[in-house]
């Protein structure tokens, strides 16, 4: 896949993923099948784009820092990750009998938002110690203008009490597919730029403030490039003159 911006572009295999210890056979056989069909539409529908930096940590705990533009970016994450990943839900929607067995089956974490934040952390830090790779949005809310909002802290808390390397990651485009203002998506352009990963040692050297402001100035140049792309992939589509 051409990238006019450089990097790898090409999205790992299925096959290619490392299969975690742990998952049912029903949830890979159901992971699997939902990431190719997703992933073929995404393509068609979202012109669905992915940029990595560097290397993904593919063994060991994982947090992938996010921004946060719509309902479809746990779905984009997942079919742009080289890893499987798990994504917060509402403890509530896994006592709905079929789509609680389907959230479930896909390694979701069940949060109590009406129980106290500490809570939701331990669960999350659990998992990350587990050797899962979670994605977490710290901006704690979808965008309502499609810009990049202020990071909350609780991220950095939870990756150094997990002793994880944080990966952050820009997804551009999917405000426009998908804003607060619409019931349902529209196709689109979507990007998602991947940054170096921040390792587990770096984490537990910096404070609170530092590591929220690295971030912050991370997630930014990864947001600016991956505007920089898109913009220019739908420059080279419209026809001239």
């Amino acid at each position: 896949m051409a990238d006019p911006g450089g990097g790898s572009t090409s999205p790992p295999r299925q096959a290619d993923r490392p299969r975690p210890s742990g998952h049912s056979a029903f949830g890979r056989v159901l992971y699997a099948f939902l990431w190719v069909l997703c992933r073929v539409l995404a393509v068609a529908l979202l012109g669905f784009r992915v940029r990595f930096r560097g290397a993904v940590p593919m063994h060991g705990g994982l947090m992938l820092l996010s921004s946060h533009q719509s309902h479809l970016d746990p779905l984009l994450l997942g079919l742009a990750s080289p890893r499987r990943l798990s994504s917060l839900a509402r403890s509530s929607l896994f006592d709905q009998p079929a789509f609680g067995a389907v959230i479930r089956a896909l390694d979701a974490v069940p949060i109590d938002r009406e129980a106290s934040a500490v809570g939701a952390m331990k669960a999350v830090i659990s998992r990350l110690r587990g050797g899962g790779a979670v994605n977490i949005f710290p901006e704690g809310t979808r965008t309502a203008d499609g810009r990049l909002g202020p990071l909350k802290s609780g991220f950095s808390v939870i990756a150094r009490r997990a002793g994880v390397p944080i990966l952050p990651v820009a997804i551009v485009g999917a405000y426009e597919c998908w804003p607060r203002s619409r019931l349902l998506p529209r196709p689109g352009t979507v990007r998602l730029e991947f940054g170096e990963p921040i390792s587990a040692e770096r984490v537990r050297e910096l404070n609170d403030a530092d590591l929220v402001a690295l971030c912050s100035d991370t997630l930014a140049s990864l947001d600016a490039e991956a505007r920089r792309l898109r913009d220019h992939a739908l420059q080279r589509r419209r026809p001239a003159g």
